[in-house]
């Protein structure tokens, strides 16, 4: 393999640098998602796959150059992600001309939000069980979705959906699956409710839909299982370099309280630092291997093996380093505030997930064991 940044990307870099410098405000959520949109940093590399689809031809470096660069100046969080980095990438590859044109602009616009409807109560990890059924609406044409889906992020704030649902009735496991899109501005048909963490967050919503239209299926009905997997294998793969970014700058504010308040002294506590940063590393050349095609179908599945355990461990690790002062919140309890807790009591709680969620860990190792080792079945 062979990743090295060029004298294009270099002038990619200061110009992302220049523009995150001057940009770089107040702004969130959906104001600072039609900013970059306005400026063309939605859709980077989508006009290689068609005509105004997206804003520039970015080269696969200088996607992981703003990435980099997004990090460094410590911008806003996205509200736009799921869209650009999940949504998108799926209806280039298995979406038809007509869905491309009407969903890829006004993402890159930064002017719809999406989210993503797979996990249910009863179907997280093993998704081939949702029940969430979608038939066909001989009237209007599309489809009816009834069901619930779980943890869906950013659903509060979302315009629209992409669901899950089985739209053949009686079909089993992965069979009979639809990959549908929903509009969520649909009153008495689409309700949000938001679950409240223990840390005090609520970034996942419980959906519920009561019949709620469906005009599209990506991929062709009954294709939905083949558009979930390669939708998942775009989530818990490449797009984790930008992820990594973020770890690093965790990492370094986690490095600097261990030096600032002496844990680095501890002989045990320093060599599981250097674990953490060697790791980091790991994971990085690992996702920029699969980034040059390398991997294989077991890349996916170790890449997210890799970082759930790593960032768990990392809040495990900043808890630690602070001792006692850890188990105290940064002010006093009272029912009106009742999780009141600093950035590391929050990396800690919210890290617990992370070998759970978008597919758990004893799921991938069973992934990997079955299509890349070749390992049977488990039975009973």
């Amino acid at each position: 393999m062979d990743f090295r940044f060029g004298p294009e990307d270099d002038a990619f870099r200061a110009q992302a640098r220049t523009w995150l410098e001057a940009h770089k405000g107040p702004g969130t959520g959906r104001a600072w998602e039609r900013e970059l949109g306005r400026d063309g940093w939605i859709g980077l590399g989508w006009e290689e796959t068609g005509p105004g689809y997206g804003n520039r031809r970015a080269s696969p470096a200088q996607q992981v150059v703003w990435a980099e660069e997004y990090a460094r100046a410590a911008a806003p969080a996205r509200v736009g992600h799921i869209g650009e980095n999940l949504l998108a990438p799926t209806l280039i590859a298995y979406g038809t001309e007509e869905q491309r044109h009407r969903h890829l602009p006004p993402v890159a616009r930064g002017e719809a939000l999406w989210c993503q409807g797979y996990s249910e109560p009863g179907a997280g990890s093993d998704l081939a069980a949702v029940r969430t059924a979608a038939v066909r609406d001989t009237r209007r044409g599309g489809y009816a979705v009834t069901g619930q889906k779980i943890w869906t992020s950013l659903a509060v704030d979302a315009d629209w959906c992409f669901v899950l649902a089985r739209t053949e009735r009686g079909s089993d496991r992965h069979h009979g699956l639809s990959f549908l899109l929903v509009e969520m501005d649909q009153p008495g048909r689409v309700e949000v409710r938001p679950i409240r963490q223990m840390s005090g967050t609520s970034e996942f919503n419980e959906v519920f839909f009561d019949g709620a239209r469906a005009v599209e299926a990506v991929g062709g009905e009954g294709n939905g299982w083949k558009v979930a997997m390669g939708l998942l294998a775009l989530e818990r793969g490449v797009s984790t370099l930008v992820q990594q970014i973020g770890f690093a700058a965790e990492l370094d504010r986690v490095l600097r309280a261990a030096v600032d308040g002496g844990a680095v002294t501890d002989p045990v506590l320093r060599a599981r630092l250097v674990a953490q940063w060697a790791e980091l590393r790991t994971m990085r050349w690992n996702a920029l291997r699969t980034l040059c095609g390398a991997g294989g179908t077991g890349a996916p599945s170790v890449a997210k093996l890799l970082w759930g355990g790593w960032h768990k461990r990392l809040g495990e690790l900043a808890v630690e380093i602070r001792g006692a002062a850890g188990a105290v919140g940064p002010r006093t309890w009272s029912a009106e505030s009742p999780y009141e807790l600093d950035d590391v009591q929050r990396l800690f709680l919210f890290t617990r997930s992370d070998t759970i969620y978008g597919g758990s860990d004893e799921i991938q190792r069973n992934i990997i064991a079955e299509r890349v080792l070749g390992l049977p079945r488990e039975t009973g």
